[in-house]
């Protein structure tokens, strides 16, 4: 290994020496033969020196076009582990192995993987700077590719003086990302060699094999939630969780509310964070981003209420779908001048244009000049591919917060924001009605653990069945899903004044029709403010045994186009698919070891009250 790592160090002003023999060691163990230190401040020049390696495309004025190689186009839940030294942590959803397992095997991989390439060190912070769970916060991530290092200057805050200033040396978390041949790592073949493993009791995360999102953006899923999941369970301190985070302000009175939540994907939570009000309440209601993925929450002793932070500095978006009506919020985010990295849409060679699908209902018209997300010209696709999708699926933008045009002016308070309500939200046709309020600590934290998006026949094989996905955290579990209940109830019960739970759903249909039956988008504030009123008392509802559910007269409907007869729909349960889906609800909480008593305490409650109901 010819790198001159201490010489490189010192020059960076790297000081922190835990982190320095860290560097060390892996510098050698993956044959580096460059080692670097990166910042926010060398983002200028990394974006030349990737242009200039061909790396990444010109995509306008400061914005910028990277394809990943074709079988690395998302996360790989399959290959996804977490280890301990603890077989107790075995769980149902994390993909528990054995630490002593794990460790020796990703550094076979990872020796010599890296040999004749740079090797760029991220030192990052997953916090606001002075954060009651900055302790749990700092990283650094070890990359050798540096179209990584650019997405993690713009999804997390990076530099040295996050970890020159750490309190304790040593309570950092290890990130080590080696990319690995990806041409012969035989993805989704039983000779597949990637591993993406975060050993949450060392907080040490190795991946090897991608240089795509979640499997390389270290700080990101695997640091902001397996980790600090682990982190906050294991400290008893905090819950890290894939949430959204906004805030309401409501101009006539100056009250503001904040409000989180879970969505398994698809279910429109990205949009819903990135939400404006309707143009009839705009004059009375600001809606403000704070994040769309990820939040720490906590219970702070100094006003006794559930405190919350994002962790990121950025956002990584779905680009599919996105365009002017869905999401205008997103697009003003990735605009010219804002730094853009978009992975995987339509490239045009000629002036750098981005599109995928959604973004205009119909693709450029003329294709010359056109190529899709993997390189292949429009023009030159054969007869049986000429319908094919431009941009993948999972194509991608990633775009620091502070391009969001309604960014909380306080997103960086270190102490976060009090929450007012946590939702959860999955997306089904029927049995879930707009929105239903939840006022039960155990009540609302079993709601989460069965929240669930509706499977279709293709998928699943049982139409209409739910996939459960406990408080949208499936992929993201790194402890027994008994202990995470229980973590739960502790968490939020050490607050004086609790959120408020409720589950929403945006999606049901006409069941003659089809047709969605609610609005959605920037109306979906309606029920938000329904939400908040109840919380303060100014409106009551109709209870019903899965939570209080608004009367019609208590919405804010102004300019809404909502049919009466849809809107109680909307507002009513389906009592015969309620007491179906209990029955399925036992099943899946079945699975979990340990749950605390409280959880089927509520259960029980809800299936007797759905039994007194007439059908």
């Amino acid at each position: 290994m010819g790198a001159d790592v201490d010489g490189v160090l010192d020059g960076a002003g790297l000081k922190n020496a835990p982190v320095r023999e860290y560097v060390r060691h892996w510098a050698e163990v993956t044959g580096a033969a460059r080692v670097e230190v990166v910042g926010a401040a060398d983002d200028a020049r990394l974006i030349r020196e990737a242009l200039d390696a061909g790396e990444i495309l010109p995509a306008g004025e400061g914005r910028y076009y990277a394809r990943s190689y074709v079988k690395d186009t998302a996360r790989s839940e399959e290959r996804t582990i977490v280890a301990t030294n603890d077989p107790a942590d075995a769980g149902v959803y994390n993909n528990w192995r054995p630490a002593a397992e794990m460790r020796p095997l990703l550094e076979e991989r990872m020796r010599g993987a890296s040999a004749g390439k740079t090797m760029y060190v991220v030192p990052y912070l997953m916090a606001p700077p002075g954060s009651p769970l900055e302790a749990y916060a700092a990283g650094v991530e070890l990359t050798d590719h540096r179209t990584v290092a650019l997405h993690m200057i713009r999804m997390a805050r990076v530099g040295v003086d996050h970890i020159n200033a750490l309190a304790e040396p040593d309570s950092f978390v290890r990130a080590v990302h080696v990319t690995g041949d990806l041409p012969n790592l035989g993805q989704g073949t039983p000779d597949d060699q990637r591993y993406f493993v975060t050993v949450a009791d060392e907080r040490t995360i190795l991946h090897f094999g991608s240089s795509y999102g979640g499997n390389a953006l270290l700080g990101k899923i695997a640091h902001g939630l397996r980790q600090a999941a682990y982190d906050g369970w294991a400290s008893g301190e905090f819950l890290a969780e894939q949430f959204m985070l906004l805030g309401i302000t409501d101009k006539k009175t100056g009250r503001k509310y904040h409000v989180c939540g879970g969505f398994p994907s698809a279910s429109g939570k990205t949009n819903l964070a990135m939400m404006l009000a309707p143009d009839a309440l705009g004059d009375r209601y600001h809606v403000e981003f704070y994040g769309d993925d990820i939040a720490w929450l906590w219970a702070d002793p100094a006003d006794g209420r559930i405190h919350a932070i994002n962790p990121e500095f950025g956002v990584f978006g779905v680009a599919k779908d996105t365009n002017e009506t869905t999401n205008p919020t997103a697009l003003a985010s990735v605009g010219p001048g804002t730094g853009t990295l978009f992975t995987n849409v339509a490239y045009h060679e000629p002036t750098g244009e981005v599109w995928w699908e959604g973004r205009t209902p119909h693709p450029p018209a003329d294709v010359a000049g056109w190529r899709d997300w993997t390189g292949e010209l429009i023009s030159d696709r054969p007869t049986d591919r000429r319908d094919a999708p431009w941009a993948h699926p999972n194509s991608r933008f990633t775009t620091t917060l502070a391009n969001v045009p309604n960014i909380a002016a306080d997103f960086e308070n270190p102490r976060g924001v009090p929450i007012d309500a946590i939702i959860f939200g999955g997306r089904t046709r029927d049995r879930e009605p707009l929105i239903r309020a939840i006022t039960d600590l155990a009540e609302g934290v079993y709601d989460g653990l069965t929240l669930g998006a509706e499977a279709t026949f293709a998928a699943e094989g049982v139409d209409g069945q739910l996939r459960y996905d406990p408080m949208s955290m499936r992929p993201f579990m790194a402890y027994p899903e008994g202990a995470y209940a229980a973590h739960w109830l502790k968490i939020i019960g050490a607050a004086r004044e609790k959120p408020v739970f409720a589950h929403v759903n945006w999606f049901q249909r006409d069941p003659d029709d089809g047709r969605f039956l609610w609005p959605g988008y920037r109306d979906n504030l309606r029920a938000l403010l329904w939400l908040v009123r109840l919380n303060n008392g100014e409106v009551t509802g109709r209870a019903t045994p899965v939570g209080i559910i608004p009367t019609a007269d208590e919405l804010e409907l102004d300019g809404a186009d909502v049919d009466a007869g849809d809107l109680e729909r909307l507002l009513s349960i389906d009592v015969a698919r309620w007491r179906t889906e209990m029955a399925n609800r036992e099943r899946h909480l079945a699975q979990f070891a340990d749950l605390p008593e409280p959880i089927w305490q509520a259960h029980r409650r809800i299936t007797a009250g759905l039994a007194d109901l007439p059908t």
